[in-house]
């Protein structure tokens, strides 16, 4: 099924966990989508589907509300999407994506974490060879879809994978294409369960049991912070 696939295997329990994070996150990209594209999602196609992934993960619909509002307030017109990159324990490599009105803050706070975290900051874009940018959907199943079809259907958007995963269509692509892949799912009537970009590991590296926790410990730290949005790393 790919590297898409097994990316998402493995950080499904681990990432998906903790529901106030996930609630925080989808929060941050919820802010980021208004700041890019406005506060109406009918206008907004990045808004539009992550307001249907926050109501996919149960998110309140007032911490919704309070995200588009926090965004087109003048107390955030300072906020601004910054990646980091960095070097964890045992050879692995991290991006941070975050969303923050003080980069010498969010710049200290994340060396800090690095550092504590037996790891070090690096420089901005020096692990883009390492991960692909992607969008991924998540599709409700029906008995009715034929996943041959779709996907025969699915090549005119240029995706790079598409497959069934339990009671969920998984679809993964460039991620510029997602407009096109949401344009394309709306018309056919199904229903897009989430939406999120991601960054796929080109190469994923394999640890002990004791090295993953000390990659664990790090990421927990990195993401504890609340400028971050998401923390992408390529250990199996």
């Amino acid at each position: 099924m790919g590297r898409a696939f097994e990316y998402r295997k493995a950080r499904k329990l681990k990432r998906w966990g903790n529901m106030a994070r996930t609630f925080t996150r989808i929060g941050k990209e919820i802010e980021i989508a208004v700041k890019a594209g406005g506060p109406d999602p009918d206008n907004n196609i990045r808004l539009r589907l992550l307001m249907q992934t926050a109501k996919t993960e149960n998110m309140p619909k007032d911490n919704v509300e309070r995200a588009i509002k926090r965004a087109v307030s003048k107390d955030t017109s300072d906020y601004k999407e910054v990646t980091y990159d960095g070097k964890g324990p045992h050879g692995v490599v991290v991006v941070v994506e975050t969303l923050t009105n003080n980069t010498t803050r969010t710049a200290a706070n994340l060396r800090a974490a690095f550092v504590r975290g037996k790891g070090e900051l690096g420089t901005t874009g020096m692990n883009d060879f390492m991960f692909e940018r992607k969008c991924s959907f998540v599709v409700a199943w029906n008995d009715s879809i034929d996943m041959d079809e779709l996907e025969l259907e699915l090549i005119d958007c240029d995706i790079d994978e598409v497959f069934r995963d339990e009671d969920d269509i998984m679809i993964y692509a460039d991620f510029k294409n997602y407009g096109a892949i949401q344009k394309y799912l709306d018309e056919k009537g199904l229903e897009i369960k989430s939406f999120k970009f991601e960054r796929i590991p080109v190469t994923m590296r394999e640890l002990s049991p004791e090295e993953q926790e000390d990659v664990n410990a790090l990421i927990e730290r990195l993401e504890n912070d609340e400028d971050v949005v998401n923390v992408f790393h390529n250990m199996a």
